[in-house]
C-alpha cells in the first residue's frame, strides 16, 4: 500500500490511499500536542494521541436516521479552519476571559450529513450536523471510546435512565465495565497516567448521552429513546412506561451535541478546562441584568432555627429572620424551598406565607428572593406563575425533580431557560442532568444539581472527603454544581449521625469553608441555619466575603479523590485559596507566584490542632506573602484550609 497524496493545510493532513476506497485525515491541536487520526471507509474511525502517546485506539462513530442520506460514507467535501478568539462570559465561572483556540475539520458526506471535529490544546470534540430540511427520526448514534490497555475509570454508575444523576464515582478498570454497567456523564478515565474526561455540550432538541461498557476495553454511547407512554404518579414524578424506536424526532436541519474528550496531562489541568463552555451555543439577547451571589437556603435544616421569639417554620417571620441574616452579612439571596406553596398549584401559598410581602421586605434590606417549584406544576402554569413571580419581585426559580434527559425533557429545560430569561429570572435546576454549556447559551441558568451533594448529609454518611475531593475533577468539569456547602456541625467519621433537622457534615470546618473556593456555582448556597452562623462570627468573616464568580483560576495542586488546592482571583482583585484533603492528613506546598508585584497580607483559616478529634476546631492567623513566597500547609484528616490575600 502506498500513499499517493499528502496535503498539509493548517493543522490538517489529508491522506488518500491508492487502490482502496479509504481516506485518512490527521488533525492536530494548535500547539501540535494532540492529534486525531480519522479513517473513513465502511464506517468512520478515530484515534487520539497526546505528545505521541496513544490514548484512544481505533474507535467508531456514526449517525443513522430514517431519511435517505446517501450510500456508505462517501466524503463529498473536506474543509479545515483554524480559530483563535477570546470570549468574555456573562457570568465568570472560572475566569472573566476564555481563550477559544482550535483546529477544525469538517467532512460533508454524500447526502445530508456532516461531521465536524475540533482539536484543542486540552481536548477534542466532534458533532454531527444534518442538513435535511424534512422531518426525520434519529435512529442511532454510535460513539465509541476504546482506550489503550490498562485504563482505569471513575464511573458514575446508574440503575437506569430515570435518575437524579446523583452518584458516587466508582473505581473500575475499564475492562471491568460491561454492557450492564450504565453511567451518566461526565465520566473520567486514567489512561497511562493521562486523564481523559468524557462529557457533552450544546445539548438541545436531542437526548442526553450516557455510556455502557463495550467489552473491548472501552465504552460506548447509549441514549434514552423518545418517550411513547408516560404516567404522572405524584405531584413531581412522571415515569416513562414505553419508548419509541428512535432517539429523537427532528424537523429540519440541526446541529447535534458535541461529544467532548478533555485531555489532561496532570489531574489539576482538568480544573481549568473550559471546553463545555467553549462548545456551548452562543447566547443571544441581553443578559446584563444577571446578578450572581450567595443564597441562604432553608430546606437542608427544615427551617429549624432556634433562639428566637417566634414559632419557627414555613412562615413570614422565619423568612424575615433569614432576610435579616442575609442583609447583615451581604448575602444576595434567600431561597424559599419546598413548602411555601401547594405543590400542585403555585398560585396557592400556604397560610403563613406572603411572597409579595417578603419580596418587599427583602428589597428594603438589599436582599432578593428565589422560589422553589417542582417541574410538573411549573410546566402546567409556566406563563401564569412566572408572570406572577416577576410581579411579586422574585428574582429566580429553583426547578426540581425532572429526573430524565430524553429529548422531551431536554426541550423542557430550554423552555424554562427561555421563559425565565424573558422575565429576567435566574434558574437553578435540581433533580437534573449535568450542565451542557448552559452558562454560555442561557447565562441565566446559573447552576444545577446532577451531583451527589451535601443534602445527603441529612440522611447518611455518604458525603465524605474522598467523594468531595473527587467531584472537582469529575462532575464539576461539566459546569457549575449546586453542591450546597456550608455546614457548621462538622464531625470526623466516628462521630457522624443522621439528624435531618440539624445535619452534620463529614470532615473539618475548614474543609466545608474551602468548598466555597474549590466548588464552582455562581449561585452558591449557605446550607446551614443562621442560628449556627451567628455563633461563628470568625467563619462569617470568610463566608460573607467570598464571591461566587472569579476573574481567573490557578490550580496549585491536586489528585483525584485525594486532595485539591485552587487559587482564584475575586472581582475586587483579592485572591482566595481553598485546599481540601480526603481522610489522609497531609502536608501541601503552596507556590504564590500567581500574585502580582508588591506585598500582600494573607488571612488564613486552618484546621486546629485538635481537628482530627473535633472537626469544628480551627485557627486563624495573618501572614505576609509576596509572589516569591512558598509555604507548607497542614491539613487534618478530612481537612481543609482557606485564605484571603489582599494587596497592602
Amino acid at each position: 500500500m502506498r500513499f499517493t497524496k499528502a496535503v498539509l493545510t493548517g493543522g490538517l493532513i489529508f491522506l488518500s490511499i491508492a487502490g482502496v476506497a479509504q481516506k485518512k485525515y490527521l488533525i492536530s491541536s494548535p500547539d501540535k500536542s494532540i492529534k486525531v487520526e480519522l479513517s473513513v471507509a465502511d464506517s468512520i474511525y478515530y484515534q487520539l494521541s497526546q505528545n505521541g502517546k496513544p490514548l484512544v485506539s481505533s474507535s467508531a462513530v456514526s449517525f443513522q436516521t430514517d431519511a435517505k442520506q446517501g450510500s456508505d460514507w462517501k466524503v463529498s467535501k473536506a474543509s479545515t479552519t483554524t480559530h483563535l478568539a477570546t470570549l468574555h462570559p456573562v457570568v465568570w465561572q472560572k475566569s472573566k476571559d476564555v481563550v477559544d483556540n482550535y483546529s477544525q475539520l469538517r467532512l460533508d458526506f454524500a447526502g445530508s450529513l456532516s461531521l465536524v471535529w475540533r482539536v484543542y490544546n486540552n481536548g477534542i470534540a466532534w458533532r454531527w450536523i444534518n442538513n435535511n430540511s424534512k422531518t426525520y427520526h434519529v435512529l442511532d448514534e454510535q460513539a465509541v471510546v476504546n482506550f489503550v490497555d490498562g485504563a482505569k475509570s471513575w464511573y458514575s454508575e446508574e440503575d437506569g435512565f430515570y435518575s437524579h444523576n446523583e452518584r458516587k464515582y466508582k473505581d473500575y478498570q475499564v475492562k471491568q465495565i460491561t454492557d450492564q454497567k450504565l453511567a451518566s456523564l461526565p465520566v473520567l478515565f486514567d489512561v497511562s497516567k493521562t486523564k481523559v474526561l468524557l462529557t457533552e455540550s450544546s445539548l438541545f432538541n436531542y437526548a442526553g448521552m450516557w455510556v455502557r461498557g463495550n467489552g473491548k476495553g472501552g465504552i460506548r454511547a447509549t441514549f434514552p429513546h423518545y418517550p411513547k407512554e408516560k404516567k404522572v404518579d405524584s405531584d413531581r414524578d412522571e415515569k416513562v412506561l414505553s419508548r419509541e424506536p428512535y432517539i429523537a424526532s427532528v424537523n429540519g436541519a440541526q446541529e447535534f451535541p458535541w461529544r467532548i474528550l478533555m485531555v489532561a496531562q496532570t489531574d489539576q489541568d482538568i480544573l481549568t478546562n473550559q471546553l463545555p463552555y467553549l462548545l456551548g451555543k452562543p447566547a443571544t439577547g441581553d443578559y446584563s441584568w444577571i446578578k450572581p451571589g450567595k443564597v441562604q437556603w432553608d430546606w437542608w435544616h427544615y427551617n429549624n432555627i432556634y433562639g428566637v421569639d417566634f414559632k419557627s417554620g414555613i412562615n413570614n417571620d422565619t423568612y424575615k429572620y433569614y432576610i435579616d441574616f442575609a442583609s447583615k452579612y451581604g448575602i444576595e439571596y434567600v431561597l424559599l424551598d419546598e413548602g411555601w406553596c401547594d405543590t400542585r398549584d403555585l398560585m396557592k401559598q400556604v397560610k403563613d406565607i406572603n411572597v409579595e410581602e417578603l419580596a418587599r421586605y427583602a428589597k428594603s434590606k438589599n436582599v432578593d428572593l428565589l422560589l422553589w417549584t417542582s417541574w410538573l406544576v411549573l410546566d402546567k402554569q409556566m406563563d401564569m406563575a412566572l408572570n406572577a413571580f416577576a410581579k411579586w419581585g422574585v428574582k429566580g426559580i429553583k426547578v426540581d425533580f425532572m429526573q430524565r434527559d430524553d429529548q422531551d425533557m431536554v426541550n423542557y429545560y430550554e423552555k424554562v431557560a427561555k421563559a425565565a430569561a424573558q422575565r429576567k429570572l435566574l434558574v437553578d435546576f435540581h433533580g437534573a442532568y449535568k450542565p451542557t454549556g448552559w452558562s454560555r447559551t442561557y447565562p441565566n441558568v446559573m447552576t444545577s444539581e446532577g451531583v451527589m451533594g451535601n443534602e445527603i448529609s441529612k440522611f447518611a454518611a455518604a458525603i465524605d472527603p474522598p467523594h468531595t475531593t473527587t467531584l472537582p475533577f469529575t462532575r464539576m468539569a461539566a459546569g457549575p454544581m449546586d453542591f450546597t456547602p456550608g455546614g457548621m456541625l462538622n464531625v470526623q467519621k466516628d462521630a457522624f449521625a443522621a439528624v435531618p433537622a440539624e445535619p452534620m457534615t463529614l470532615g473539618t470546618r475548614c474543609n466545608q469553608m474551602a468548598m466555597y473556593v474549590v466548588y464552582e456555582s455562581p449561585l452558591q448556597m449557605l446550607c446551614d441555619m443562621p442560628t449556627h452562623y451567628y455563633r461563628e462570627p470568625e467563619c462569617m468573616q470568610f463566608l460573607s466575603a467570598v464571591p461566587t464568580v472569579w476573574q481567573q483560576t490557578v490550580p496549585l495542586n491536586g489528585a483525584v479523590g485525594e486532595y485539591v488546592t485552587l487559587a482564584r482571583q475575586a472581582p475586587n482583585n483579592d485572591w482566595y485559596i481553598g485546599a481540601m484533603t480526603n481522610w489522609n492528613n497531609r502536608e501541601l506546598t503552596l507556590d504564590f507566584s500567581f500574585l502580582g508585584d508588591g506585598n500582600y497580607t494573607m488571612k488564613v483559616w486552618k484546621d486546629g490542632i485538635n481537628a482530627d478529634k473535633n472537626a469544628k476546631d480551627f485557627k486563624m492567623e495573618a501572614i505576609a506573602v509576596t509572589k516569591a513566597s512558598k509555604m507548607k500547609i497542614n491539613l487534618a484528616t478530612g481537612g481543609g484550609w482557606v485564605a484571603i490575600i489582599h494587596k497592602n
